[in-house]
């Protein structure tokens, strides 16, 4: 008979790793794909792509910050509940779920009654013109209405991943992925809709990701099972999820800030053009980063389930397997930039001026992500092990200390080229993050470990 769970306590960490991270990789590629294929279709539109697709750029930010609220929820939730299902208490990690559940649905409403009454002020903060500020109206005033669909099926999915069932999760997205590939270019182009056929295809994309989620948590596989008697939230069981979540969800939620700066600033240095170019760039980040958290996705049920279990064995071998994948994508990916930017530009857009830009902006833009593995892999496994503390000033680093300062620090101190130092941020800070990450995860990971093992060992357990 065929094997549909995975033994997260017993299976090789090796082949657990694979089975884990490979559709989490492809969920996560897929679901770039939702506002990537906007971008590819919206930025070949006849005449206006060019501004379209920077129009689109502007609402990358709030499209940012309803994705890391599932991450706050959804991958805080997971990673409670994979501890509580090693502690062998499934009835109190069915009872995370149901609570997550109900704010994810609260979070919705609120983000879409604010958003809505607040989008065109926000959209020019964010560095919209008179030019693009029409099509980021009307791409963010469709988007919005699938706030709730966003959530329940990026927040609920994490904890099919949790449970083993990757293949399951993996399907969330691709259901949803392959709707939105399909119906992008009829509303855009075959119903003549421009932006808002882009959105409108990626809310009804997300709302068949969202019926799937609920149907595969309501059925028979599901060991966590969706029960209304959990909906009723808790303090006691919500606070310890927020404080784990609150690392991810910064990690996500900040790249909206990032891209507030890094629009604001090239709007001020290189105009619309320079504009489009970063939000080409930030894409091809996105498509870079979506393996990276695909790993750690694999991985974090694996060291969650044994650090609850007591076996830190496994942990340790889990997190060396991480750091390597992670490591060598990142090097690959790195030089495939470098080697050939202009393959990865013309995905986006074909028009000579943009183009041109973007070739000369990519390298520059990407040039330390060489170094994310080891970020992404220390940070992801904190949050596994549910240390929220340090998590948290992990999350912040990266962006909230060192990118965002010097993105209006650098073009100011040096006075020529702004363009390119404010493109220079990014690396900096992505190798001072990781080089500060690496050290402190050296540091305490063998602490964090000893100390369980001593809690199991004065509670007279032993690892189960």
């Amino acid at each position: 008979m065929a094997k549909h769970v995975n033994d997260l306590g017993r299976d090789s960490v090796g082949g657990l790793l694979f089975r884990l991270a490979l559709p989490a990789i492809v969920a996560q590629l897929i679901n770039a794909l939702y506002n990537i294929v906007d971008r590819m279709y919206i930025g070949h539109i006849e005449g206006v792509g060019d501004l379209a697709l920077t129009g689109l750029g502007i609402c990358f930010p709030v499209l940012m910050f309803i994705s890391a609220l599932s991450a706050l929820v959804g991958l805080g939730g997971g990673s409670r509940a994979a501890i509580r299902m090693g502690e062998g208490r499934l009835d109190l990690a069915s009872e995370i779920l149901g609570n997550c559940t109900a704010l994810l649905v609260l979070l919705s409403a609120a983000v879409t009654v604010v958003f809505q009454l607040w989008k065109e002020p926000l959209l020019y903060l964010f560095g919209a013109s008179e030019n693009t500020i029409g099509y980021a109206v009307e791409y963010l005033g469709v988007y919005l209405w699938g706030t709730i669909a966003v959530l329940v099926s990026l927040g609920l999915n994490n904890f099919i991943t949790t449970q083993g069932f990757s293949a399951f999760s993996m399907l969330t997205v691709i259901i949803g992925a392959v709707a939105n590939i399909i119906l992008d270019p009829i509303f855009i182009f075959v119903f003549d809709m421009g932006v808002q056929g882009a959105a409108l295809a990626t809310v009804l994309s997300q709302v068949l990701s969202a019926v799937w989620v609920l149907l595969f948590l309501l059925g028979r596989r599901t060991r966590l099972r969706l029960q209304a008697r959990y909906f009723r939230l808790r303090r006691a069981i919500l606070a310890p999820v927020v404080a784990i979540g609150v690392s991810p969800f910064i990690m996500q939620s900040t790249e909206s800030l990032v891209n507030i700066a890094l629009n604001s600033s090239m709007r001020l240095y290189g105009g619309d053009p320079a504009v489009g170019a970063v939000t080409i760039c930030s894409s091809i980040m996105q498509i870079f980063s979506m393996p990276l958290l695909g790993l750690a996705q694999g991985a974090q049920p694996i060291i969650g389930f044994n650090y609850g279990a007591g076996r830190m064995d496994r942990v340790r071998r889990a997190y060396r397997l991480l750091l390597t994948c992670a490591v060598a994508f990142s090097c690959a990916f790195w030089l495939a930039v470098r080697l050939f930017p202009g393959a990865f530009v013309a995905l986006f857009n074909d028009k000579a001026e943009l183009v041109e830009i973007t070739v000369w902006a990519l390298p520059i833009y990407m040039g330390g992500i060489f170094a994310m593995g080891v970020q992404n892999s220390c940070q992801q496994t904190f949050v596994a092990l549910g240390q929220a503390k340090i998590s948290l000033f992990l999350a912040l680093l990266r962006k909230i200390i060192l990118l965002i300062p010097l993105v209006y620090l650098l073009p100011r101190l040096f006075g020529h080229d702004q363009v390119f130092f404010v493109l220079l941020a990014e690396p900096i800070a992505d190798i001072a993050a990781a080089a500060c990450t690496g050290l402190t995860f050296i540091r305490r990971f063998p602490r964090i470990l000893n100390r369980r093992t001593q809690q199991l060992a004065a509670e007279g357990g032993e690892p189960s």
